[in-house]
């Protein structure tokens, strides 16, 4: 760990995109860095720049999370590192062609990295972070985890587990002095489009936000204290008001009985 550092943050799909500018981002507030990325010349290659315009230890890990053992690599880096202190689960990859008109494998493969993997690390991560009493995991979402209509529904489902999962942690490791946050990004003008099989031209420019806007605005809302952070929401009240009615429905979704409009003659 370099000195006066916050920390190591351990950055999935950090080659380049939404990952690459995290690690630019937390290079640039005192984090060193572990890099993880199927690329190596692109990590390298950023690694080499952060370092020399930061002067915090980076360290690049050349890895494909849709393969399992190279999954456990990182498990056992997050496992065996205390020096970690902050997750950030970026690697995904997505989808906007309809079910029916997609490759059910490549779906599988999607499942793989954007749920299994996600799943894993934050498992190897999240009980050292609780035996050191402090760390930080953020979950790259999307806003079809809220919205599965919008795209691909194994994509949207995919999003909607990350959402989940941050939600559960959150109510888990509340008294942990461990920060959860999940970000939901709309839009964004990365690579994504073209390997989810929609070029980023074909998408309408007034939804799609600058990949670093997004990324400052996902750090802000971390500063701020959120769970859930949208960057294109205009309205913070907009997503109180629909945790809020998800709560209300808490007492009723399992009673011992149906409900009287199912009942016989109802």
């Amino acid at each position: 760990m370099s000195r006066n550092s916050k920390g190591t943050a351990l950055i999935t799909g950090a080659s380049s995109g939404i990952g690459a500018i995290y690690a630019d981002r937390l290079a640039r507030r005192g984090y060193d860095l572990i890099l993880v990325a199927r690329n190596r010349e692109r990590l390298n290659q950023l690694a080499a720049r952060l370092a020399d315009e930061t002067g915090r230890a980076i360290e690049v890990v050349a890895a494909d999370l849709g393969n399992r053992a190279d999954v456990k690599r990182i498990e056992a880096l997050l496992q065996g590192d205390a020096s970690i202190t902050m997750l950030v689960n970026n690697a995904g990859v997505g989808a906007t062609a309809p079910l029916l008109a997609s490759d059910v494998d490549k779906m599988e493969e999607m499942i793989a990295l954007n749920v299994n993997a996600v799943t894993r690390l934050t498992y190897a991560a999240a009980p050292g972070f609780v035996a050191r009493g402090h760390g930080t995991i953020v979950n790259i979402a999307s806003i079809v985890g809220v919205a599965p209509e919008l795209l691909n529904g194994v994509y949207g489902g995919s999003k909607a587990f990350v959402l989940a999962l941050t939600l559960s942690l959150q109510k888990e490791l509340a008294d942990k002095n461990i920060r959860i946050q999940a970000v939901l990004p709309g839009a964004t003008a990365t690579d994504f489009w073209g390997i989810a099989g929609t070029p980023l031209e074909h998408v309408p420019s007034e939804i799609v936000m600058r990949a670093e806007d997004m990324v400052d605005a996902a750090l802000s809302g971390l500063d701020h204290g959120e769970l859930i952070t949208i960057p294109s929401l205009p309205e913070a009240s907009d997503w109180e008001t629909f945790e809020a009615a998800r709560q209300r429905l808490m007492p009723n979704l399992s009673r011992s009985v149906p409900a009287a409009r199912y009942r016989v003659g109802a």
